[in-house]
């Protein structure tokens, strides 16, 4: 892949929702560059992996909220 083709798959990600679908398609379609594929999947592990420590973060820090309201 040339410098050109780089930026404009950085430029991809960088328009919501595109880019997600870009991703599905560069990662699993069968006649993509096999570098561009790489890295889209391995993009695609990291943000499973990003959504899954947000959730347990909101969730620890949604039951310290809950449990320092007082109750009557």
């Amino acid at each position: 892949m040339s410098i050109g083709d780089w930026l404009i798959t950085l430029f991809i990600f960088c328009i919501p929702l595109v880019n997600l679908i870009m991703m599905l398609v560069w990662a699993f379609g069968g006649n993509s560059n096999p570098n561009r594929a790489n890295f889209c999947k391995a993009y695609l592990i990291l943000m499973v992996i990003g959504i899954i420590l947000w959730f347990a973060l909101m969730a620890v820090f949604g039951s310290i909220l809950a449990s320092s309201i007082p109750t009557n």
